[in-house]
């Protein structure tokens, strides 16, 4: 009797602090209950007895899993759902828990299984929740051929100038494989030829952390702001860790910047969302290693193979998501990125072939080789990639050094151009060899045709700009800098709707093929402008 008054209190207590969502409470009291309860029924004989504690040790484990849920702790809300299903594979509350679970575990096939089960059942609740149920399936359905696919479309948020929440996406991996580079460690490789603007993958962040910086003359206030946000970052990423033995053990994969040789290629269905089949090993959270690993390999959103959409845009923000972490840089990229909601987009900005890796730029490539040398040493490498071994190769060429040392002294940007042109034109190159020269001196270009003066001043003598910018497509890929020289340039000459389509086709590998034409095109006026 005093055991069934002691069960009583427990449960009436942890129904309480449930109700009054202090999650942390409840779950320490159903913890003490379930146990209690599992003992009762180890030693009682009396099969009536045994039915009624079975049915309450149910019920307590789903709400122990409700609470950790909200408290988004999945792993471990999982196993009391697995639990509460073993004494009961119908119960209504627990199989909609473990939908619930499994859909923000991105494990969409298993979440519409579960939802699917719920509504087979023939029961009241399952009769009065009908509506919800419905909404989880077919939320289910849509994420599901969404990872399965990669068939998104952002288009009409887009057009509704961003607003409302962003759309939902799903986690989807494309056609690529991990496999050793010849850059640096591992890399992540294309499977199949992969066309302008298609998707390479798409993954949602471990953790981020966003701030509006405050902007200062001394710099001193911005620091402290970054660092309080570094920190703020840190103790995120650490809690999904602590929560999650998939996340502690993808995240010491990763490197830290030494030993790049010696890391072992994971294999590439370890990072799909529907994961099965695996154990992933138990082991303590790391909170040094997963400090290195941020340190190495932490995105900023607002990067130079960056575009933030929506809201964020406002913000300086930075994250952590796993399978981009294995994208190595190379002055001659081949891929973008887009940031929506806590989603990184991974697009191909340039055609990609089959067996190719799949690079980024890591700083601007739309600099001379001398800077982009010094870049690279800040990130704590020396870039090989074909561009900069031919480039270092020309800078033999006296007169590459003194187009550049010109520009800097503030020589009249059409001359550059010109004398520029004409010795490639007396160095014979050819296709992406122009392109990487354009690209080094993009800056030199921009500012020329942005120039009214410059252009009737140099007329014929220096290029058109349309073949200029797709020699730097070719050679480094969608940028969006290109892009909105090309848009205003066309908007000022009033050229017709054959020449936007060009800009359209070009900006598919700035903004992807999730953009149809016409956001895209609004997307391009809204560059214009900025």
């Amino acid at each position: 009797m005093e055991e069934e008054t002691t069960l009583q209190q427990l449960r009436s207590k942890a129904t309480e602090l449930l109700l009054r969502e202090d999650w942390n409470e409840s779950i320490k009291v159903y913890s003490k209950f379930i146990s209690l309860c599992q003992q009762q029924i180890s030693n009682t004989n009396q099969q009536s007895d045994i039915s009624i504690l079975q049915k309450s040790l149910c019920l307590s484990l789903s709400n122990q899993a409700e609470a950790r849920f909200r408290l988004r702790d999945f792993e471990e809300a999982l196993k009391d759902c697995d639990e509460a299903l073993q004494i009961d594979n119908t119960h209504f509350k627990t199989l909609v828990c473990k939908g619930k679970i499994l859909l923000n575990l991105n494990r969409y096939s298993l979440a519409l299984d579960c939802f699917k089960g719920v509504l087979g059942l023939e029961s009241q609740q399952c009769n009065g929740n009908l509506e919800m149920l419905n909404g989880f399936i077919e939320k289910c359905k849509k994420l599901d051929y969404l990872s399965r696919t990669g068939n998104f479309d952002v288009s009409d948020w887009v057009s509704g100038g961003f607003s409302g929440v962003c759309p939902e996406l799903g986690e989807f991996v494309g056609n690529v494989e991990i496999k050793r580079s010849e850059i640096s460690g591992r890399g992540l490789f294309s499977t199949k030829n992969i066309d302008v603007g298609n998707l390479i993958l798409v993954t949602k962040a471990v953790a981020t952390e966003r701030c509006i910086l405050p902007k200062c003359s001394n710099g001193v206030l911005g620091e402290n702001a970054q660092l309080v946000m570094w920190k703020n970052f840190i103790d995120k990423v650490n809690k999904s860790a602590s929560k999650c033995s998939k996340i502690r053990h993808l995240i010491s994969t990763l490197s830290i910047g030494e030993n790049e040789d010696d890391l072992e290629v994971p294999d590439i269905c370890l990072f799909k969302p529907e994961t099965e089949g695996v154990n992933f090993p138990t082991q303590d959270l790391d909170v040094d290693k997963i400090l290195s690993v941020l340190d190495v390999n932490s995105l900023v959103e607002e990067a130079v193979s960056s575009k933030v959409l929506g809201k964020n845009s406002d913000y300086y923000g930075v994250g952590l998501w796993l399978l981009p972490c294995l994208i190595n840089h190379s002055c001659s990229p081949n891929a973008r990125r887009l940031h929506i909601g806590d989603y990184v987009v991974v697009l191909a900005s340039r055609v990609v072939k089959a067996g190719e890796e799949i690079t980024f730029a890591y700083y601007d490539v739309l600099s001379p080789f001398s800077k982009r040398k010094e870049m690279a040493k800040t990130w704590g490498f020396q870039c090989e990639c074909k561009r900069c071994k031919y480039e270092e190769e020309m800078q033999s060429k006296p007169e590459i050094g003194e187009i550049e040392k010109g520009l800097e002294r503030g020589v009249d940007v059409g001359c550059a151009i010109f004398r520029l042109e004409e010795c490639m034109r007396r160095w014979v190159m050819r296709g992406k060899e122009k392109g990487y020269f354009r690209a080094s001196f993009w800056k030199a270009f921009s500012e020329a045709y942005e120039s009214e003066k410059t252009v009737r001043r140099w007329g014929r003598k220096i290029p058109a700009l349309e073949p200029i910018v797709d020699s730097l497509v070719e050679a480094v890929g969608g940028d969006e800098r290109v892009l909105k020289v090309l848009v205003r340039k066309l908007k000022k000459s009033g050229n017709g709707f054959a020449e936007m389509e060009r800009a359209i086709k070009l900006g598919r590998g700035v903004y992807g093929k999730i953009v149809k034409k016409q956001a895209l095109r609004i997307l391009l006026e809204l560059g214009v402008h900025e």
